[in-house]
């Protein structure tokens, strides 16, 4: 039984052999026990011999010692002689109570022989339902093993609606066909029944050990399951898994809450057409899912998604956590395209982030700082949002680890005066007196030297903001901050020149850039819109993972897992050590532009 052994059912034995009606001598018995004895430690011709002698005299042991006969030949890879027993025990003693035992074995000697037509007729007439359950799985781990492929071709005419047959052929086309017309016979039944599932560990024989020397279910065959090779393939399946809220969908409105999501997709089909020029066919199929898990296990456990080779999403957690379940399973690639949560693959080796986790945004922006200064001291300041602190707690943790010393930590004030009064004092806790307002504010010259300020915020007025603070407390120290600190378009080339200034930009377009104008070119006329950065984001995943899947065959090669060509829009990918995007944009304003430092 693959996975757990394919093994010889539960026949009677020795021990009921005394209810029936003739009992056979204790010599009888004796010869009958030694010879199971045998082929259970693997002396399969004196057992053979043993056997045969008990076939000549008759008896009630007769049919027994045919089938440890076949059994035996079966071990020995002699499965014409296993076949010939087995015929001879099928006409000797056509009421034998366990002949569905016996035309198991035949089944799958006939299959180990070649003969793939008849071990299926013969595995066919089989009608309990464990038997048939072993059956199966016999024939999926020989048949995988199949390398004759017209055999098998012909098979598959014959039997069209067998899965098995049919996943056999994908598998065996996949391994040894480079026709074209073998890889559309690939596609058409991959489309029909999926795809070949990951092989079951190998498997040796076992027998009983019992005294009685009953033969048992453990007492089956084992097969050994064929491992399905990483090759690249004619065509890839990429299964889109958003909120695209296709019930809400209002063509002509551009302010939906999840636009994001269409820009992402539109980006994606841009990419696709990408691929397709480089000879690389990936079918995007796009799965409307919100946070459902009811749904998501209805589409993972469908017959279609079984064909999957890479998924993008899903956006909620607990359908994530499903999906992820599933990719671990299955070996394919989960691709989460805006998350930043490290937990999300953590101990999840199918996961990937598009993005840098916050951790590792942590740590590029802090090897950024050590290269301006050598001053160990930073002051660190957040945002109102959730992700603003986040980040801001794993930059602290970095600075730490890093023996930093953290002269302030804290939420940014309403305004420029509120944060500037606010800069390097006592944060306020329960059950801890605090200043009053006729409490003078600390002196600027109490401000400690600072080798650099942070700045996490998602509110786009708070960096000029906290500018104004550490100018008003005459904090003259470089400032890193997140890109969405400021407004890119509104705030004038003086709010990035007059301080030195670090932008975290994972967003960093380079606008000028050959295939950033193509690519805007191209969508403009095509959606008659401006694309958003996360089409730009939705159009470098799926060509950067489109690749992948063609040169790298399954993601198989870890070191092979980075951009190597510019034509990304954004700043490529690396995941040659770990599953998040290790490429962190840092940028700064040089020229009327910003640029690129790292």
């Amino acid at each position: 039984m693959i996975g757990k052994g394919i093994v010889l059912s539960g026949l009677i034995g020795l021990s009921v052999l005394t209810v029936v009606s003739a009992q056979p001598s204790t010599d009888a018995q004796r010869r009958y026990k030694a010879a199971v004895k045998l082929v259970q430690t693997g002396d399969y011709e004196r057992a053979k011999t043993e056997l045969n002698s008990i076939i000549q005299r008759g008896g009630a042991t007769a049919p027994y010692a045919h089938y440890y006969y076949a059994l035996a030949a079966y071990r020995q890879k002699k499965f014409d002689q296993a076949r010939l027993m087995l015929r001879q025990l099928t006409d000797r003693f056509p009421d034998w109570p366990k002949q569905p035992d016996a035309t198991y074995l035949l089944g799958i000697s006939q299959l180990e022989e070649g003969r793939y037509d008849d071990g299926l007729k013969t595995l066919d007439g089989l009608n309990d339902p464990a038997l048939r359950s072993d059956a199966a799985r016999a024939e999926q781990a020989i048949l995988g093993r199949a390398t004759d492929l017209r055999a098998l071709k012909q098979l598959n005419r014959t039997y069209p609606d067998n899965r098995i047959v049919g996943l056999a052929l994908i598998d065996l086309i996949q391994r040894s066909s480079s026709d074209r017309a073998d890889l559309e016979l690939s596609d058409e039944l991959t489309n029909r029944f999926g795809v070949p599932g990951t092989a079951a560990p190998r498997l040796t024989p076992t027998t009983s050990t019992s005294a009685q020397s009953q033969p048992s279910r453990t007492n089956r065959p084992a097969v050994t399951a064929s491992t399905r090779p990483n090759r690249v393939k004619s065509s890839y399946n990429v299964a889109v898994m958003m909120p695209f809220r296709i019930e809400d969908f209002n063509n002509g409105k551009r302010s939906r809450s999840n636009q994001y999501v269409y820009d992402l997709y539109n980006g994606m089909i841009m990419a696709k057409a990408k691929l397709q020029q480089e000879g690389i066919t990936v079918n995007l199929l796009a799965y409307d899912l919100d946070n459902d898990p009811n749904r998501t296990l209805e589409l993972v456990n469908s017959p279609a998604f079984a064909q999957t080779d890479l998924i993008i999403g899903p956006l909620y957690v607990e359908p994530n956590r499903i999906v992820s379940a599933w990719a671990n399973q299955n070996g394919v690639v989960l691709l989460n395209p805006i998350a930043t949560s490290s937990e999300l693959i953590q101990d999840q080796p199918m996961s990937f982030l598009a993005q840098s986790s916050l951790a590792r945004q942590a740590e590029q922006v802090a090897g950024q700082a050590q290269s301006i200064n050598n001053i160990r001291r930073a002051a660190i300041y957040f945002g109102s949002t959730r992700k603003d602190s986040l980040l801001a707690a794993a930059y602290r943790d970095e600075l730490l680890q890093q023996r930093y010393q953290i002269a302030d930590f804290r939420r940014m004030g309403p305004t420029a005066q509120a944060t500037a009064a606010s800069l390097f004092t006592p944060v306020p806790r329960p059950g801890v007196a605090t200043p009053t307002s006729t409490t003078p504010a600390v002196p600027a010259t109490t401000v400690p030297a600072i080798g650099h300020v942070f700045l996490s915020s998602s509110n786009d007025t708070d960096g000029p903001r906290l500018q104004e603070a550490l100018s008003n407390r005459r904090v003259n120290a470089p400032l890193l901050a997140t890109a969405s600190a400021f407004n890119m378009y509104k705030n004038g080339s003086s709010t990035f020149s007059r301080r030195d200034l670090y932008l975290l930009y994972p967003d960093y377009v380079s606008s000028d850039r050959e295939p950033v104008v193509t690519f805007n070119q191209t969508y403009l006329a095509e959606l008659n819109t401006i694309p958003s950065v996360f089409a730009s984001e939705g159009y470098d995943m799926l060509l950067f993972f489109g690749r992948q899947l063609a040169k790298n065959g399954g993601l198989r090669n870890r070191d092979a897992m980075r951009s190597d060509t510019d034509d990304y829009l954004l700043s490529g990918f690396d995941y040659t050590q770990s599953n998040d995007n290790q490429i962190v944009p840092i940028v700064k304003f040089d020229g009327g532009r910003f640029i690129k430092i790292n």
